[in-house]
């Protein structure tokens, strides 16, 4: 299961007031905004393990292809990868189409973007990245249901444990950070249990 964060560096100009008796803790007000960076994460859901993490000032469709091309190379022996993600448009871009072919041998032709074939459209590249027989296959969560990839929980997490109280002085330490994170997580890593029977869902 894949997905993407963006993530900003704060840094707070003054120390925080710590935890008192009767108190919380308290922080300062003002901060420096240093930049951002996007991080594209996938999850091996039987392990837990967090694979691949990209981590750069950018989230295009390059950065996506690059990030599924080094997962991909971490277990070069399996057979086929099946792939969970949002309906983004760079999960659905034609480097990302042509590279797909490329893995699982298919060498016809496939159109111009936009105009003719498979690339003509998001629809039609999400089709052919959906075929069960490629060597990477995709599955699209709907749209507004994110909860269904279980990579979110996982951000969850990483905001919680380390983003949502943190400071830091540059983009650079947070990168820093962020992957020593990912690195401590995944030496306890488990599966999510998945507990929603399939019910219908009621407001």
């Amino acid at each position: 299961m894949v997905d993407g964060k963006e993530a900003f560096p704060v840094y707070e100009t003054h120390p925080g007031l710590p935890l008192a008796p009767g108190k919380v803790q308290r922080r300062e007000f003002e901060y420096i905004h240093h930049g951002t960076r996007s991080f594209i994460l996938s999850r091996d859901v039987v392990t837990g393990k967090v694979m691949a993490p990209f981590c750069g000032p950018t989230r295009t469709e390059q950065d996506f292809l690059f990030h599924m091309q080094t997962l991909v190379a971490t277990e070069p022996e399996v057979k086929r990868w099946h792939i969970v993600c949002d309906q983004l448009n760079t999960h659905q871009s034609e480097s990302l189409v042509r590279w797909v072919a490329d893995l699982s041998g298919i060498t016809r032709d496939l159109g111009v973007k936009g105009e003719s074939g498979i690339l003509a459209s998001m629809r039609s590249r999400a089709t052919f990245l959906r075929q069960e027989d490629h060597k990477i296959v995709f599955h699209y969560t709907p749209k507004h249901s994110s909860w269904l990839n279980q990579i979110e929980i996982w951000l969850s997490i990483l905001v919680r444990k380390l983003l949502k109280r943190g400071s830091f002085a540059s983009v650079e330490e947070l990168e820093a950070k962020v992957l020593a994170f990912i690195e401590y997580y995944n030496q306890t890593a488990k599966p999510f249990r998945w507990t929603y029977q399939g019910k219908a869902l009621t407001v």
